[in-house]
Protein backbone atom coordinates (compact mmCIF):
# COMPACT_ATOMS: atom_id res chain seq x y z
CA UNK A 1 0.00 0.00 0.00
CA UNK A 2 1.87 3.10 -1.18
CA UNK A 3 1.21 6.73 -0.28
CA UNK A 4 1.16 7.79 -3.94
CA UNK A 5 -1.88 5.67 -4.85
CA UNK A 6 -4.13 7.25 -2.23
CA UNK A 7 -2.89 10.80 -2.88
CA UNK A 8 -1.56 11.03 0.68
CA UNK A 9 2.04 12.20 1.20
CA UNK A 10 3.45 13.21 4.59
CA UNK A 11 5.53 16.37 4.24
CA UNK A 12 6.42 17.08 7.88
CA UNK A 13 6.05 14.92 10.98
CA UNK A 14 6.26 16.26 14.54
CA UNK A 15 7.57 13.12 16.24
CA UNK A 16 8.54 14.95 19.41
CA UNK A 17 4.88 15.84 20.07
CA UNK A 18 4.05 12.22 20.91
CA UNK A 19 6.97 12.18 23.35
CA UNK A 20 6.04 15.45 25.09
CA UNK A 21 2.25 15.06 25.09
CA UNK A 22 -0.25 12.31 25.76
CA UNK A 23 -2.45 12.44 22.62
CA UNK A 24 -6.18 12.27 23.39
CA UNK A 25 -7.96 13.19 20.12
CA UNK A 26 -6.81 14.07 16.61
CA UNK A 27 -8.44 16.31 14.01
CA UNK A 28 -7.71 16.92 10.34
CA UNK A 29 -7.65 20.60 9.40
CA UNK A 30 -7.12 22.50 6.21
CA UNK A 31 -4.67 25.39 6.29
CA UNK A 32 -4.86 28.85 4.72
CA UNK A 33 -1.66 29.37 2.72
CA UNK A 34 -0.16 31.67 0.09
CA UNK A 35 1.13 30.37 -3.26
CA UNK A 36 4.81 30.34 -2.32
CA UNK A 37 4.00 28.45 0.90
CA UNK A 38 2.22 25.70 -1.04
CA UNK A 39 5.16 25.37 -3.45
CA UNK A 40 7.60 25.22 -0.55
CA UNK A 41 5.52 22.55 1.23
CA UNK A 42 5.36 20.45 -1.95
CA UNK A 43 9.16 20.63 -2.01
CA UNK A 44 9.16 19.26 1.57
CA UNK A 45 10.41 22.44 3.28
CA UNK A 46 8.09 22.52 6.31
CA UNK A 47 8.84 22.02 10.01
CA UNK A 48 6.24 21.64 12.78
CA UNK A 49 8.76 21.11 15.59
CA UNK A 50 8.03 24.24 17.69
CA UNK A 51 4.50 24.77 16.39
CA UNK A 52 1.28 24.87 18.37
CA UNK A 53 -2.31 25.94 17.77
CA UNK A 54 -4.44 28.52 19.57
CA UNK A 55 -8.12 29.37 19.47
CA UNK A 56 -8.85 33.12 19.18
CA UNK A 57 -12.27 34.65 18.44
CA UNK A 58 -13.76 31.33 17.36
CA UNK A 59 -10.93 30.63 14.89
CA UNK A 60 -8.01 28.21 15.16
CA UNK A 61 -4.51 29.53 14.37
CA UNK A 62 -1.28 27.62 13.74
CA UNK A 63 1.58 29.47 15.39
CA UNK A 64 5.35 29.12 15.04
CA UNK A 65 5.31 26.43 12.33
CA UNK A 66 8.21 27.04 9.94
CA UNK A 67 7.71 26.91 6.17
CA UNK A 68 10.94 27.87 4.38
CA UNK A 69 10.77 30.65 1.77
CA UNK A 70 10.37 29.39 -1.80
CA UNK A 71 13.77 29.67 -3.50
CA UNK A 72 12.56 29.99 -7.12
CA UNK A 73 10.61 33.18 -6.45
CA UNK A 74 11.80 36.71 -5.71
CA UNK A 75 11.94 38.14 -2.19
CA UNK A 76 9.00 40.48 -2.86
CA UNK A 77 6.55 37.65 -3.59
CA UNK A 78 7.78 35.36 -0.81
CA UNK A 79 6.18 34.71 2.57
CA UNK A 80 7.26 35.14 6.19
CA UNK A 81 8.59 31.69 7.34
CA UNK A 82 7.02 31.67 10.84
CA UNK A 83 3.86 33.66 10.22
CA UNK A 84 0.59 32.80 11.97
CA UNK A 85 -1.65 30.71 9.68
CA UNK A 86 -5.36 30.05 9.96
CA UNK A 87 -6.54 26.44 10.31
CA UNK A 88 -9.80 25.49 8.65
CA UNK A 89 -12.15 23.38 10.78
CA UNK A 90 -15.92 22.97 11.03
CA UNK A 91 -17.68 25.24 13.51
CA UNK A 92 -18.82 22.26 15.63
CA UNK A 93 -15.25 20.97 15.87
CA UNK A 94 -14.00 24.40 16.97
CA UNK A 95 -16.74 24.62 19.62
CA UNK A 96 -15.77 21.20 20.94
CA UNK A 97 -12.07 22.19 21.01
CA UNK A 98 -12.80 25.46 22.84
CA UNK A 99 -14.56 23.53 25.61
CA UNK A 100 -11.77 21.01 26.04
CA UNK A 101 -8.88 23.49 25.84
CA UNK A 102 -10.42 25.99 28.29
CA UNK A 103 -11.94 23.61 30.86
CA UNK A 104 -9.47 20.73 30.89
CA UNK A 105 -6.30 22.75 30.24
CA UNK A 106 -5.29 20.74 27.18
CA UNK A 107 -2.95 21.88 24.40
CA UNK A 108 -3.44 21.85 20.62
CA UNK A 109 -0.36 20.37 18.96
CA UNK A 110 0.26 19.83 15.22
CA UNK A 111 1.28 16.19 14.60
CA UNK A 112 1.91 16.13 10.86
CA UNK A 113 1.48 18.11 7.67
CA UNK A 114 0.59 16.20 4.53
CA UNK A 115 -0.78 16.48 1.02
CA UNK A 116 -4.15 14.82 0.48
CA UNK A 117 -5.51 14.86 -3.08
CA UNK A 118 -3.45 17.98 -3.80
CA UNK A 119 -4.59 19.89 -0.69
CA UNK A 120 -2.30 20.67 2.24
CA UNK A 121 -3.73 19.30 5.49
CA UNK A 122 -2.53 19.44 9.09
CA UNK A 123 -3.29 16.80 11.68
CA UNK A 124 -3.74 18.54 15.04
CA UNK A 125 -4.21 16.79 18.36
CA UNK A 126 -5.54 17.57 21.80
CA UNK A 127 -2.62 16.79 24.06
CA UNK A 128 -1.99 16.66 27.76
CA UNK A 129 1.58 17.44 28.85
CA UNK A 130 3.50 14.42 30.11
CA UNK A 131 5.41 14.48 33.36
CA UNK A 132 9.05 13.34 33.54
CA UNK A 133 8.15 9.93 35.01
CA UNK A 134 5.66 9.32 32.17
CA UNK A 135 8.40 9.99 29.62
CA UNK A 136 10.72 7.59 31.44
CA UNK A 137 7.99 4.92 31.40
CA UNK A 138 7.58 5.35 27.64
CA UNK A 139 11.32 4.99 27.07
CA UNK A 140 11.43 1.90 29.29
CA UNK A 141 8.42 0.33 27.53
CA UNK A 142 9.99 1.00 24.11
CA UNK A 143 13.29 -0.56 25.25
CA UNK A 144 11.47 -3.65 26.58
CA UNK A 145 9.61 -4.03 23.27
CA UNK A 146 12.92 -3.83 21.40
CA UNK A 147 14.49 -6.44 23.68
CA UNK A 148 11.54 -8.80 23.17
CA UNK A 149 11.75 -8.37 19.39
CA UNK A 150 15.46 -9.18 19.47
CA UNK A 151 14.86 -12.28 21.61
CA UNK A 152 12.10 -13.48 19.25
CA UNK A 153 14.34 -12.89 16.24
CA UNK A 154 17.09 -15.09 17.66
CA UNK A 155 14.78 -18.10 18.01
Amino acid sequence: MSDKNEGYKVVSDNRQARYLYEILETYEAGIELTGTEVKSIRAGKANLQDGYALIRDGEVWLINAHISPYTASGQYFNHEPRRTRKLLLHREQIRKLIGKVEQQGLTLVPLKMYLKRGWVKVSIALGKGKKVHDKREDIKRRQDQRDMQRAMKNY
